[in-house]
């Protein structure tokens, strides 16, 4: 078992340094730039109306509200990749890999708004009145057959049920074990404790995921992000020396060389994209489940959680392990997050990231859950029993606990590229709709008005959801006909 493990984990590490230091690298920072420089920088100029949006109130008790849709998709993305993601990615690619995580965010807002614009336009209704959407939907406007949602669905979930939340749950027990020591009681007790809290979350439903999220992601975010800046205010001598190092060592010749495997663009652009998700077409997911006025909101709601996520976390996460001068090297990811906190705070600075880790998890393992059970019902066709497939994403999350550190990362990586290469391409080919819609969006805004979408408004009609305007004119017509 041992062999196949460690042929499986080299040859996932041999491709996935190919994907990321070549196809993906290219796909993410052009459409990045492409879409930044259509929307006008809409991260940027329009993030004070996202900010805003969060506030409106949603009536359809069969839906999400904006905000809680936010708090999933950040469940999705707060999460590991925030603390042993961000670690992994210092030690190996050096302080210069956080500068290209804060590329990948600056340049995926853009991409977040579009990918999160298309699933609103492009949702469907279900029989219980939910909603339902994503790139399985508007892959098939491009195709015209159901066959690519189908593989982009499967993609998802092979990330997001079994690779991502393998990744999640290895992380809390591998935080345990720094505790309690390797004792395989921990591990496996990690692992029935873990999974049991998973059967909890997945079997309550869609609405108890939202709520959970809810509750426990802003307290978590904030939590983590208050010891940081603790540790920061503590160390904040250095300050000017980690912000040199972060740059200079971003374009130093190591980073630069080498076909960007292993670099620090190279680990950078992989650890940013697992912790943001910008283009990998997960959060659109969440964005479609909201009954909003008009689809550019969830567009600029989303494109938040990117900025939440690694402008804010992750760079917190990366002070607090550079700003006390802990050496990072030969050292795995999580203990350095750990020795960093321990540094500063004792005994209670390794419990705090212990918590933090587990309660990141969790919240991450249900978000994740909530994308799949939308892809589950796309490729089905129909409301239908999830009862197995929730049981093997409790499966899931118990393999990882006991599984090697390595192969969890390089199995989350492979299955996120294979979501990238597919979404990607479908939001450059219909990115025109989504910037068309937040053309729609600001007149309307600047007339003064609540902005109200009508898709045949902007030449879309291939929608389900947004041509009401069509249907008030027909029933408009009949009453004058009798």
């Amino acid at each position: 078992m041992n062999v196949i493990s460690e042929f499986i984990n080299s040859t996932l590490n041999v491709v996935n340094n190919f994907m990321y230091s070549s196809i993906l690298l290219v796909l993410l920072l052009v459409s990045g730039i492409y879409f930044s420089v259509r929307t006008r920088l809409v991260q940027f100029r329009m993030m004070g109306e996202g900010i805003r949006l969060l506030s409106e109130s949603n009536d359809n008790e069969k839906t999400v509200s904006g905000f809680q849709a936010l708090m999933v998709s950040c469940a999705s993305r707060l999460g590991v990749g925030n603390i042993v993601g961000v670690a992994s990615a210092i030690i190996l690619g050096g302080p210069g890999a956080i500068f290209w995580m804060w590329v990948t965010a600056a340049l995926g807002g853009a991409s977040a708004f579009i990918e999160s614009t298309l699933a609103q336009v492009y949702k469907e209704r279900m029989p219980d009145g939910s909603l339902r959407g994503g790139p399985s939907f508007y892959l098939v406007k491009i195709f015209k057959h159901r066959t690519v949602g189908v593989i982009f669905s499967i993609s998802l979930i092979c990330s997001f049920a079994y690779g991502f939340q393998c990744l999640q749950a290895n992380a809390v027990a591998d935080a345990l074990q720094q505790n309690f020591g390797s004792s395989p009681w921990v591990v496996y007790g990690t692992a029935v404790f873990m999974s049991a809290f998973t059967a909890y979350a997945v079997f309550g439903g869609q609405k108890i995921v939202a709520k959970i999220s809810e509750i426990i992601v802003p307290i978590m975010a904030i939590a983590f992000l208050l010891i940081s800046i603790i540790v920061v205010i503590l160390n904040i001598h250095n300050l000017p020396y980690v912000f040199s190092e972060v740059f200079h060592r971003a374009f130093s010749f190591e980073s630069v060389s080498g076909g960007f495997a292993g670099t620090a663009i190279s680990i950078g652009i992989r650890r940013g994209l697992y912790s943001n998700e910008a283009g990998m077409g997960s959060a659109p997911n969440a964005a479609a489940t909201v009954d909003d006025s008009h689809p550019a909101k969830q567009g600029l709601v989303q494109m938040l959680a990117v900025f939440i996520d690694t402008i804010i976390l992750c760079t917190s996460t990366a002070l607090l392990i550079l700003t006390p001068g802990i050496p990072y090297e030969g050292l795995d990811a999580m203990p350095l997050v750990q020795a960093a906190t321990e540094s500063q705070f004792g005994t209670f600075g390794i419990w705090f990231v212990s918590i933090s880790v587990f309660f990141f998890a969790f919240a991450t393992i249900i978000g994740n859950y909530y994308y799949t059970e939308s892809n589950v019902f796309y490729i089905l066709k129909r409301q239908t029993s999830l009862k197995f497939f929730r049981l093997s994403i409790v499966a899931a999350v118990f393999a990882g606990c006991v599984m090697d550190t390595s192969l969890a990362w390089n199995l989350a990586d492979f299955t996120m590229g294979i979501m990238v290469l597919l979404n990607v391409p479908a939001i450059l080919i219909l990115g025109n709709k989504a910037i068309l819609v937040l053309k729609d969006y600001e007149k309307q805004k600047k007339a003064g008005k609540n902005p109200v979408f009508h898709a045949e408004d902007v030449g879309i009609y291939d929608t389900d959801c947004w041509n009401n305007k069509t249907d008030e004119k027909k029933v408009s017509v009949e009453s004058a006909a009798e």
